[in-house]
């Protein structure tokens, strides 16, 4: 199915379930506690989407699609790339303060790899190639620019960043405080740039 060509009904249910991943990941949820939400019949859950596997499979593909569209304006948008992380991580952090979106989807089911189709492992896998690219990028470019002290190769620095990021969130999560995700993440920000003395 074209995650982009969804009828009003089953980007009613897609935007449910996102929901629901993110709150609960994939084993936590099901098409009852979608049919409740949407008040929409199980059956008819099943004739928009045959399979949970396809509905998560649809769900990441679009949120990968928002996600690669979000990446590609701030590029185009904000020069600077500290001024661009910290757009980025900035979103983030409102997603968290504001409950519109608490978790990173593909962060909350690359914990749960083993225990997924491998048709939503190759979406999830993909979030991380696409995601670690980008700040990989991000950093060379900072890097050059003598804004970031990188300690080994981009895409090694670009993969702790984001494991940092998806730290912050799980520290939000477990201490109840969107403050903890913004502590966690500007430490570590912090010790990639180079110290304001060797400017």
């Amino acid at each position: 199915m074209d995650s982009t060509l969804l009828s009003a009904k089953a980007a009613e249910i897609a935007n449910c379930a996102q929901s629901l991943l993110s709150t609960r990941g994939y084993n936590g949820f099901s098409y009852a506690d979608i049919s409740e939400t949407v008040q929409i019949s199980k059956a008819s859950i099943h004739h928009h989407f045959p399979s949970k596997a396809e509905l998560v499979q649809t769900v990441l593909r679009r949120y990968r699609e928002q996600g690669r569209e979000g990446l590609a304006a701030l590029q185009r948008m904000v020069a600077d790339p500290l001024e661009r992380l910290h757009a980025y991580t900035g979103y983030w952090e409102t997603c968290i303060r504001d409950g519109s979106s608490p978790f990173c989807i593909c962060a909350m089911l690359g914990s749960e790899l083993p225990a997924v189709p491998e048709s939503v492992a190759e979406e999830v896998r993909g979030h991380f190639v696409d995601l670690t690219a980008w700040l990989a990028a991000l950093l060379e470019q900072g890097s050059a620019n003598g804004i970031f002290r990188l300690r080994t190769d981009a895409a090694s620095e670009a993969m702790a960043l984001m494991a940092v990021v998806h730290g912050g969130m799980l520290a939000a999560r477990v201490y109840g405080d969107p403050e903890a995700f913004a502590t966690v993440v500007q430490q570590g920000v912090k010790q990639l740039l180079v110290p304001k003395d060797e400017h």
